[in-house]
């Protein structure tokens, strides 16, 4: 069997704690130890090998998921990460994994979310097995049991039985209150966007419904040439499975939860007698039925309050009213209109050679910042037009390039780049290098990145 991960997504609905460039499947939620893709990458590994995982994303998350794959101690072949050029909804993405897995041979195949939680691995998994029995003749998506009518799931309505699960009658979009009611009283089940197939039942049905999908694959080489032959974004579910007659819908009790807004967030999480979420430092007086968060390093007080959903970032606060957090993609779709970044960015961002922390930074004067560079890793060889930046090593040994020219910068020292001066850091070492950068200049936006030398094919910013 092998396995097809979709790790793309944009991050809004859990916005600030997710965002574009971090987005909820990389973040390690509160008591955590693993992300919600690590938790799912380790599933699949009781699917299959390594070498038969594959995982769609864009560039963005690429080395990301490397990271995050090499923290789990298992060695990847990240040929096996196939990078959409450009987000084109879920049957491209999985029709990607497909013609990978298909260039091998035919196979079956199990498709994955990488943001959902699912708390009965071993459950699921065993699922999946005893589902690989229907593959000769049907799709198969696992039906979530639900407890209780949710306004934020699309529904299936199981029809005939099978030997496990039943045909797949109809798929029905997000309801209303009232229309969730109906449904859970005819049994119908939600729909997670779990799939197991065979690779050439599935082809044939792409073939019938999706024949833009299908022919732009069978017509190109690359995945860059096959997208661009796609015009429209275009789901699975409505290109392929409402339509489909050979669809079938396995129930599946397995402590799944899509993690989709602030109000699932709060349910997974231990709360204290009064059905509060909070930091273990909080003190709370006569409030109930909240979720505070932080991620600095303050004491959180709450004082008469019932029923809010507070999430505090250093750059960006989130106050809203519990059973309203499904609204949170509005304000960041209102941050996008004004153009602000931090939609997209944390304080703290990863690249392919570590991440930095944005620590302090007045506009047009100032920036401070603390870098983070893995053991034997390199920032590209780069220049700035309206920066200079102040280099002060921390922790490890630095190898220093400026303008050609080489030098070792241990802990306690410290470097100077002029602007226009070519310029590269690197981690020569065996243990993480820490430099605290000081960038000053009256534009210090990372756009200012003229990349001269990237070993990770990156562009320019």
């Amino acid at each position: 069997m092998k396995v097809i991960i979709l790790a793309g997504g944009s991050g809004t609905r859990l916005w600030p704690l997710s965002r574009e460039r971090y987005p909820k499947q990389f973040v390690k939620l509160p008591g955590a130890q693993r992300s919600l893709f690590q938790e799912s990458f380790d599933r699949s590994l009781l699917l299959a090998e390594p070498s038969d995982i594959y995982i769609v994303t864009n560039k963005d998350y690429k080395f990301l998921i490397m990271g995050q794959v090499k923290e789990l101690g298992c060695g990847y072949d990240e040929e096996n990460i196939l990078v959409e050029p450009e987000a084109k909804n879920t049957l491209p993405a999985i029709f990607a994994g497909v013609d990978a897995i298909v260039k091998k041979g035919d196979d079956d195949v199990a498709v994955f979310p990488s943001d959902h939680l699912i708390r009965d691995s071993e459950k699921f998994t065993g699922l999946i097995k005893a589902a690989a029995g229907l593959t000769g003749e049907y799709i198969v998506t696992f039906g979530i049991t639900p407890d209780g009518p949710n306004t934020g799931y699309g529904y299936i309505r199981p029809g005939t039985a099978l030997s496990l699960g039943f045909k797949a009658e109809a798929f029905m979009e997000k309801p209303t209150l009232e229309k969730a009611k109906v449904y859970i009283d005819g049994g119908c089940l939600w729909n997670a966007g779990i799939f197991l197939f065979n690779t050439a039942l599935f082809s044939e049905e792409v073939k019938a419904y999706a024949p833009e999908v299908f022919s732009a694959f069978e017509a190109a080489d690359t995945l860059i040439e096959a997208f661009s032959k796609i015009q429209t974004k275009i789901s699975i579910d409505y290109a392929v499975m409402e339509k489909s007659t050979r669809v079938a819908v396995v129930p599946a009790d397995i402590g799944w939860n899509d993690l989709g807004s602030f109000d699932s967030f709060r349910e997974i999480l231990p709360k204290d007698p009064d059905g509060n979420v909070l930091p273990d430092d909080a003190v709370v007086l006569d409030s109930a039925d909240n979720l505070i968060y932080t991620d600095e390093d303050k004491v959180i007080a709450a004082v008469g309050v019932d029923g809010l959903i507070v999430v505090d970032n250093r750059d960006a606060l989130l106050i809203c009213k519990k059973d309203e957090s499904q609204k949170v993609r509005g304000v960041v779709d209102a941050l996008k209109k004004r153009g602000d970044r931090r939609t997209a960015f944390h304080v703290q961002d990863y690249r392919p050679w570590g991440h930095y922390k944005v620590l302090e930074e007045e506009k047009g004067a100032f920036k401070i910042k603390r870098l983070t560079i893995h053991p034997l890793k390199k920032v590209s060889y780069q220049l700035h037009y309206h920066r200079s930046e102040h280099w002060v090593v921390v922790r490890g040994m630095a190898r220093v390039t400026v303008d050609g020219n080489v030098r070792l910068v241990a802990a306690g020292e410290s470097i100077w780049i002029k602007p226009g001066q070519k310029h590269r850091l690197e981690n020569p070492g065996k243990t993480m290098l820490e430099v605290i950068e000081v960038q000053m200049g009256e534009y210090l936006e990372e756009d200012d990145i003229i990349r001269l030398d990237d070993e990770y094919g990156r562009e320019q910013g």
